[in-house]
């Protein structure tokens, strides 16, 4: 932290663009950390905001309910195959809390206590949380916290650019699969396999190969495993489908979506479930068989107004068809990224994309952190009038969806001169 002494100070935007407070514009590379949907100050969704708060800014979903928690509610459910009831929280950790809490007393309250435990993919991420810590152990990030985590049985992930030189990427794909199998096999006490829909995103941007997720939801199911998927950061049209889960025909016990929800306007996260895990939680007070968990702003009718909103305009807009056409315009470079110095691998999905950089090519070695690659790129992508960050030594491109071809194209070709930049540096 002694290595940032100050922060450029953010008082406006406007489409695609940052304003400082010395009026320098940034193109919003980020869509600020993966949420914007349509870029700043989109007139629809500041709209709703001011509509809502003129009605009702809050309202507790404790023994009450809300008009625009109950319409969203309903919307959300209609778009998500084999989901039937949705939980509020704020924001993608507290979701998966909710998934990890809400599978585990399923299983309680039909009389299951001993399925107790969770399987989850190498380099998986599902939050900063304890428990979305635990499922989603990064080394990097949380080694310091393992003390307090609790203990995952953890499967290989198929990542093409890192996987063990002894296979062929197919094989090692089946040899992914039967990983997952035997574990099934050999535990009798799992109460749900977790993963994120359709790629890894905070692991690097690791897209799993056609079929992986739908293999693994039916293994789930012949085991009597619940499946939970994250689309917090996948769904919503980032990988190019509206809901990942349905394109990887890998229907979940439950999802969460969060950060493009309310379009990356306000903090709104949900947890779906269907109606058999729903079930189980009815009964008579003394039987404590209902669900323990709740945050103050759990349902706030401003954020679920706003997402009401932002719902309306991907329809309206025709966004996920039209980024077809940029996902393209991601493809047409990759060779070109590919070709640079100290760049290993180019990993591309809809309108997300990481570039992998290297200190070797051949023996493929991640660029070392006294390099400071981090900092270096942040710096000179704020020269080229970008905001970037990377994930150590991998560049991450996830742009507002809404982003306009030219200005795509001037993300694209700052990323590349950006690295060409910083590669005598390192």
């Amino acid at each position: 932290m002694n290595e940032w002494k100050k922060f450029d100070v953010i008082t406006k935007g406007n489409g695609m663009w940052l304003v400082d407070s010395k009026g320098n514009k940034l193109l919003d590379g980020v869509a600020s950390m993966w949420c914007n949907v349509w870029g700043h100050s989109k007139k629809e969704l500041v709209n709703a905001m001011i509509r809502q708060a003129r009605k009702l800014q809050h309202s507790s979903l404790f023994n009450l309910t809300n008009d625009q928690a109950e319409l969203l509610a309903e919307k959300l459910v209609k778009i998500s195959p084999g989901m039937s009831k949705v939980f509020y929280s704020d924001d993608g950790s507290t979701a998966m809390e909710i998934a990890i809490k809400m599978a585990i007393q399923y299983w309680q309250n039909i009389g299951h206590k001993n399925k107790i435990k969770f399987v989850t993919l190498e380099n998986g991420y599902h939050g900063d949380t304890v428990g979305a810590m635990s499922i989603g152990y990064v080394p990097t990030f949380f080694s310091k916290f393992k003390s307090m985590l609790f203990p995952v049985i953890k499967t290989p992930t198929p990542h093409k650019y890192r996987m063990p030189e002894k296979f062929t990427f197919k094989e090692y794909q089946e040899h992914c699969l039967k990983k997952i199998e035997k574990t099934f096999v050999k535990n009798n006490d799992l109460a749900a396999f977790v993963m994120e829909s359709g790629a890894q995103v905070a692991g690097g941007v690791v897209i799993y190969p056609s079929e992986f997720q739908k293999k693994i939801s039916q293994l789930c199911k012949k085991h009597d495993v619940l499946f939970i998927l994250d689309e917090i950061a996948t769904g919503f049209g980032r990988l190019g489908s509206f809901i990942e889960y349905h394109t990887q025909k890998s229907t979940p016990d439950i999802v969460t979506y969060g950060k493009m929800l309310t379009g990356g306007y306000l903090p709104l996260a949900v947890t779906l479930t269907n109606q058999k895990i729903y079930d189980s939680y009815l009964g008579n007070y003394k039987e404590m068989k209902h669900f323990f968990h709740g945050h103050t702003f759990t349902g706030n009718p401003l954020a679920c107004a706003t997402a009401i909103t932002n719902l309306e305009l991907y329809d309206k807009n025709r966004l996920i068809s039209k980024n077809k056409i940029k996902s393209k315009q991601f493809e047409k470079r990759i060779n070109e990224i590919s070709n640079l110095n100290i760049v290993g691998d180019v990993r591309h999905k809809g309108m997300l994309m990481a570039i992998e950089l290297v200190s070797n090519k051949n023996k493929k070695t991640p660029i070392s952190p006294d390099k400071k690659i981090h900092q270096k790129i942040f710096l000179e992508a704020k020269k080229h009038k970008i905001y970037l960050r990377t994930l150590g030594h991998i560049i991450m491109l996830v742009p507002p969806l809404a982003i306009s071809e030219k200005e795509l194209d001037f993300l694209l070709d700052g990323a590349i001169n950006i690295i060409k930049k910083v590669t005598k540096d390192v």
